[in-house]
């Protein structure tokens, strides 16, 4: 193991904390959700509980070799209300200010607040008049969506401590970044480049499928990893979504990991209920789901899983229309339900990692967490440390 710091600014359950394990490394990782911070505890992952936005960086200045940042997504993806995709220009301003040493965050969450509210009260007007929130909690509730928008921007605080207020002569470096955040985040992550490069870093950004790294889910991310000492390249595709043709050596990619083979689940002779409603508590022990015609769910034999969220459901593959009249995600007799432990595997952790906390807290760790093999591949792209060969094909399945 690297006696390297590695600091993880938002570290959740240990999506990366996991990822980093596979390359023989360890981090620290920040984290204020207390069932977060007990499963990182159980799972063996170092943590401090605190708040992002209050923590000194000036602590870790000349003694951080790598930097990761995965702040929440909910204000910026299709599933949340969307006040951080209202707000990406002032955002994006508000990075390239924090790169330079200009703190503008109560500046931004001054700006947002309006916006948010006005959301938030909407909202609250649409609900049946015996379910409407008093206005103190819909002003609290507009103002964590400020807090937790804002919060895209702290990377850039931390950045700017740790390249451009570290003494030459203090202490190490900062050799590498990896952030990871919703595809609507990629405008940020791109000004997060266009800041790096001015201080002479190598920096890739883009977006990834995880099922192309052998996660069976086909979840995409928009990331940012860059180095400044290295040439950054995109991480290595490992997984084709189509069978490919051998080449002259004899080599071709493998195909994605359906959800079925990363389950252990079969087609014939099996125990679900038409309604979908019985699935395995342990997969290796349990009897798989039927997937029959009229039980619906037949997708999951052919390709990954659609993305994993904060619940016991899987969508079926296709667009939705995401809006408030639109039909929910979860419509239909194709929608699968899961345990937590399959939707554990699905995101690529252990089967028997150890979550915390309420079941709807685990589901929501589950859902919002960085898939172990996919942040594996991310900090090998950013580092040069190689994947192990077993990582490479892709992860354990169920038995």
């Amino acid at each position: 193991m690297s006696g390297k710091l590695i600091v993880d600014g938002f570290a959740g359950p240990g999506g990366w904390s996991e990822g980093l394990r596979m390359l023989g490394l360890a981090d620290i990782g920040l984290e204020w959700d207390e069932a977060a911070c007990k499963t990182r505890k159980n799972a063996g992952h170092m943590t401090v509980r605190i708040d992002i936005a209050t923590f000194v960086v000036a602590r870790i200045i000349g003694k951080t070799w790598g930097l990761i940042m995965s702040p929440p997504c909910t204000k910026f993806s299709t599933a949340g209300n969307g006040v951080g995709r209202k707000f990406i220009s002032v955002l994006a301003d508000g990075i390239r200010r924090m790169m330079r040493g200009e703190d503008c965050r109560q500046e931004l969450r001054d700006q947002i607040y309006p916006e948010a509210l006005a959301i938030r009260e909407a909202a609250n007007q649409a609900r049946k008049p015996d379910k409407q929130w008093p206005h103190a909690k819909v002003e609290a509730a507009a103002m964590e969506d400020t807090i937790a928008t804002v919060l895209v921007v702290e990377p850039a605080r931390f950045l700017y401590a740790l390249i451009c207020q570290r003494p030459h002569d203090l202490g190490e470096p900062l050799e590498w970044v990896a952030f990871e955040q919703v595809p609507s985040v990629l405008p940020l992550w791109e000004v997060y480049a266009g800041e790096l490069e001015r201080l002479g870093w190598s920096v890739w950004t883009g977006k990834v499928n995880a099922a192309n790294h052998g996660v069976p889910q086909t979840r995409t991310r928009a990331v940012l990893i860059a180095s400044s000492l290295r040439k950054i390249t995109g991480p290595t595709v490992t997984h084709s979504q189509t069978r490919q043709e051998v080449d002259l050596f004899g080599d071709s990619l493998p195909v994605w990991v359906t959800m079925a083979d990363a389950l252990g689940w079969g087609a014939t002779d099996r125990d679900q209920r038409p309604d979908g409603s019985r699935q395995t508590a342990d997969p290796a022990a349990v009897p798989a789901p039927s997937l029959t015609a009229k039980s619906g769910g037949q997708w999951v034999l052919k390709r990954p899983a659609t993305t994993v969220c904060a619940t016991n459901r899987l969508s079926p593959p296709g667009h939705r229309d995401r809006s408030s009249g639109g039909e929910s995600q979860f419509a239909g007799p194709d929608t699968v339900r899961i345990t937590v432990q399959e939707a554990s595997i699905l995101q690529s952790f252990p089967a028997d990692y150890p979550w915390q906390g309420t079941k709807t807290k685990q589901f929501e760790q589950v859902g919002n967490a960085v898939p172990p093999l996919l942040a594996a591949h991310l900090v090998s792209a950013a580092t040069g440390i190689p994947m192990p060969a077993a990582d490479l094909g892709g992860l354990d399945v169920a038995a």
